[in-house]
Order: C-alpha cells, then sequence, then structure tokens
C-alpha cells in the first residue's frame, strides 16, 4: 500500500507517468510480476471502457495480495491525488478567490485545448497502425470528432455504436461458438437507466458516464463533462470546467479525478467525493470480478474488434474536444497563450505539466499587470 501510495503522490503526467512508475516497481525494482504479464495487463486495460493507468495499478495490487491488495493498493494510488485536486477545487470555485488565483486558471484553461490534441496525436500513430480497414478507421475518427463537438453528452452513445458497427462488421458469418465475449465491453449500458434526478444523483451518473462507458483515455471524458456541467446542469461556467481540467492534469494520481472538481462544484465536499467513488468504482468491479479472466479478455477477437471501433472514434472525441473547450476561452489574450501551449506541446514537445504551470503563469503575470485582463 505504500508502494501505490507514492505512486499516488509524485504520478505526474497522467497515464505514461503512471505505467513507467509501475512497470519500475513491478518488474524492474520488486519483480513481483515478469514483463510479458505486465504487457499482457496493459493491453486488457486498454480493452476495457474507463480510466486505464486506474485500472493498472489496480490490477498489479491484485496480482501481488488478491482482492485486499486490489482495494488497499487502488485506494493509495487515487486518495491523494483526491484530496489535493478537491483543495484546489475549494480554492479555485470559491465566490471570491484571489486575482491571481483567477490568472492561473485563466491560462492555465486557455491551454487545455492545446492539451486536448496533444493527447490526441500521441494516440493516433499506434490506433492508425492496428486498424483493419483505412475507411472504416477514418470514418469512426470523424465520428467521434464530430460528436464530441456538436453532441456532447451523447457521446457515449456514439463511443458505443462504433464499437458495435465494427463487431458486426467483422463478425458477420462467423461460427457461433466463437462468441464468448465475457460482457466487458457494453454490459456497463445495462445501468444506464438506474440513475434518477437530483444533484447527488445527476452527479453520480455524470461520474458514472465517465468511468464505466468511456474510452480512450482521460480526455475523452472531457466533451461528456462539458456538456452535463455546463450546458446541461450549469454547476459551473465555461471558465470554470477549463479550470477542473486543467487541475486534473497537473495533480498527481489518475487524470479523471477532474470529475471530482465537476462534483465539488455541484454539491460541495460531498459531490466531490461522490463523483471520484463512483468514477473509480468500475474500474475496481472490473479488476475484482474478471481479473482472473485477463488473459482470456486479451485474447477474445470480440473485444478486440469492438475496440478497432471505439478506438478510432474515442480518439476523434479527443480532438473534438479542443473545439468546444476552445469555444469556452473568453478574454482575448487567451489565445494568445493557447498559440505558445500548442507551441509547447508540438514542436518543442515539451510535458503537459509544464505547459500547464507555464500557461498558468502566464495568466498570473497578465492579470496582475493589466488589470482589465479578466473582465
Amino acid at each position: 500500500m505504500r508502494e501505490w501510495g507514492r505512486i499516488g503522490c509524485i504520478g505526474f503526467g497522467g497515464p505514461p507517468a503512471h505505467i513507467r512508475l509501475l512497470r519500475d516497481l513491478c518488474v524492474e525494482r520488486r519483480q513481483w510480476m515478469d514483463a510479458q504479464e505486465f504487457e499482457d495487463a496493459i493491453a486488457v486495460c486498454n480493452l476495457l471502457p474507463g480510466p486505464a493507468s486506474t485500472q493498472l495499478a489496480i490490477f498489479c495490487a491484485w496480482r501481488l495480495r488478491g482482492r485486499a491488495g486490489a482495494l488497499a493498493g487502488g485506494a493509495a494510488f487515487i486518495v491523494p491525488g483526491l484530496i489535493i485536486i478537491l483543495a484546489l477545487a475549494a480554492l479555485f470555485l470559491s465566490t471570491s478567490p484571489p486575482l491571481w488565483v483567477l490568472g492561473a486558471g485563466a491560462g492555465a484553461g486557455a491551454a487545455v485545448p492545446a492539451v486536448a490534441i496533444h493527447a490526441g496525436t500521441g494516440l493516433t500513430g499506434a490506433s492508425w497502425r492496428r486498424r483493419a480497414n483505412a475507411a472504416g478507421w477514418l470514418c469512426y475518427l470523424i465520428a467521434g470528432a464530430a460528436s464530441a463537438a456538436t453532441l456532447g453528452r451523447w457521446l457515449v452513445l456514439v463511443l458505443l455504436g462504433c464499437g458495435l458497427i465494427e463487431l458486426t462488421v467483422q463478425f458477420t458469418g462467423r461460427r457461433r461458438h466463437d462468441a464468448n465475449l465475457p460482457g466487458v465491453a457494453v454490459a456497463p449500458v445495462l445501468a444506464a437507466g438506474a440513475i434518477g434526478s437530483g444533484v447527488l444523483l445527476s452527479v453520480a451518473w455524470v461520474a458514472f458516464k465517465v468511468g464505466a462507458l468511456s474510452y480512450g483515455g482521460g480526455f475523452v471524458i472531457i466533451p461528456l463533462m462539458q456538456s452535463d456541467a455546463v450546458s446541461h446542469y450549469h454547476w459551473m461556467t465555461g471558465a470554470q470546467f477549463l479550470n477542473a481540467v486543467a487541475l486534473g492534469q497537473i495533480t498527481p494520481g489518475p487524470v479523471v479525478q477532474t470529475v471530482a472538481v465537476v462534483g465539488y462544484a455541484a454539491a460541495g465536499l460531498i459531490g466531490g467525493i461522490l463523483a471520484s467513488l463512483v468514477a473509480f468504482s468500475p474500474s475496481f468491479a472490473f479488476v475484482l470480478l474478471g481479473a482472473h479472466r485477463f488473459d482470456q479478455i486479451r485474447g477474445d477477437h470480440r473485444a478486440r474488434a469492438f475496440l478497432a471501433g471505439a478506438g478510432p472514434a474515442a480518439i476523434g472525441a479527443i480532438y473534438g474536444s479542443a473545439i468546444p473547450l476552445t469555444r469556452a476561452l473568453s478574454h482575448t489574450w487567451q489565445y494568445a497563450v493557447l498559440a505558445g501551449a500548442l507551441a509547447l506541446l508540438l514542436v518543442l514537445r515539451r510535458g503537459v505539466v509544464l505547459t500547464l504551470l507555464s500557461a498558468g503563469a502566464a495568466g498570473i503575470v497578465i492579470a496582475l499587470a493589466v488589470s482589465t485582463a479578466l473582465q
């Protein structure tokens, strides 16, 4: 538990950093797993909906100490970042935050669309190389991008639809006995009607979509949450949502922690904790109930076929999310910060955390130097 807590405290940089730290701990230093088993676990977690690096952390803890280890290790991995992001949410979402806080939020928020584009480019190459059909891959990518830019809260249906279309295309005419998918891809949809009205139930529903119905990494959740939190429920302004995304990127641990800021905006501390609990519960469930079948899941052709459709759509959704995120910018100078962030990430190839901190620092300088910058 101590080791997983350490990773939860120093795991800045999102899934690549988490995977690197887990590999160093479990494969290279302690040798609790061999390299092949670790790579297989990564592959299976990428087939599952929800935050893959969190599921990998839970699986590694399960591999070491069974279900009790999975619960303890997963919690140790998640809780440090949750505490930090809720404290920052209280600061950034307060009724009268200091001017420097507003400047930092506006500056870091301006860089968020660039981070989305950077995240999409990081996933595109590997997905393109795995494509079964180039035309189909492009169609799924475009469908995801268009849906993220226009449909928002209904994006999850497009992701699932693309996966099911590809599944149908690949398996039309296949023999029936080849169809024993363990139900990991679409089973969460069965719970879709379980959430009713009320603020906390609405928070739980948004968090459930984030944790159980999203494919392709942390940034797929952005258009889902933005539409619900800003346009539908009006828990946050567009600028506050950009702050929430930035906070999820610069804090250690899972990027999905962004949902805790949304929950905090909706219902205070209880809402933030509830959102995090619901968002991460499916990841624990997938590992606790299915870890012993990870080998079977990885080799299941139907799971791979589903991801062949949902995966490109999710990448498209990441690209498409940059459009509503850019529309949420409210100050002219933020577009200059956005251009600088794009240059840092795509041209100079600097890290996401450094880029967001630099953008936040620029925002502070501008806010303090020009009194009308945030008006």
